[in-house]
């Protein structure tokens, strides 16, 4: 007679391993870092010897089908939103911040003298540059590098980026208001202004095709000669 083996199916249920308190331990130290922690620093921490990295791995294990994982990029283990709930995590929050006095003059300056260092800029504003008032255009993306002065030194030119146009739903910089407009609505008094130097290469080059003189060098002469009147004073 033969007798058939009978193989009975495993009808036990796998719930999830008690944690010793070591294991309890590396748990607490990693979920309460403010930044991920290599296995040596979790050595240095747990009150006594064992194998923290078979640890790490036991407990990656645990947490791998819930909402936080326990994850390791560059050897170093943090406990991470698992990726498939990331979206949930996302909150979108506009803050609206008001540009200081010194990054609107500084602005105002670069549109309507472009390219112009940033020395030039200190010179119309007549003072130095506070901190991060350039580096504020440049994160909005208003104002971009727009290659060198040739002078000596070779300074950065700045000058502004389609960006700037968008936001102000301009199509072109010759669509910014003239000195004539800005004057005639009380911003300026355009009496004191030499139409010859105000605005910018840009500007000019779509108003006057067909002019080349360089703006800055009326510039210069305005400013020599205003330094001469001081000296000899």
């Amino acid at each position: 007679m033969i007798k058939k083996k009978i193989k009975k199916k495993d009808n036990i249920i796998n719930f999830p391993s008690k944690l010793t308190s070591i294991e309890k331990e590396v748990e607490a130290i990693v979920f309460a870092a403010a930044e991920p922690l290599n296995i040596e620093t979790i050595e240095s921490k747990i009150s006594k010897k064992a194998d923290v990295e078979k640890i790490l791995l036991k407990i990656q294990n645990e947490y791998s089908d819930r909402g936080i994982n326990l994850v390791c990029i560059s050897k170093k283990w943090s406990f991470r939103t698992s990726p498939n709930l990331s979206n949930l995590m996302i909150q979108e929050k506009t803050v609206e911040k008001k540009l200081s006095r010194a990054a609107i003059e500084t602005l105002a300056i670069i549109v309507y003298h472009q390219p112009v260092t940033r020395a030039e800029i200190e010179e119309i504003r007549g003072v130095a540059f506070g901190t991060n008032t350039l580096e504020i255009l440049m994160e909005l993306n208003w104002v971009k590098p727009g290659g060198r002065k040739d002078v000596p030194g070779k300074p950065i030119q700045y000058i502004t980026t389609d960006d700037f146009l968008s936001h102000f739903n301009l199509q072109k910089l010759s669509d910014l208001p003239t000195v004539d407009e800005l004057g005639a609505a009380g911003l300026i008094d355009s009496t004191n202004i030499d139409n010859a130097i105000f605005g910018t290469g840009k500007f000019y080059k779509e108003k006057q095709d067909d002019k080349k003189e360089d703006i800055y060098s009326n510039i210069d002469e305005m400013l020599s000669s205003t330094l001469e009147k001081e000296e000899d004073r």
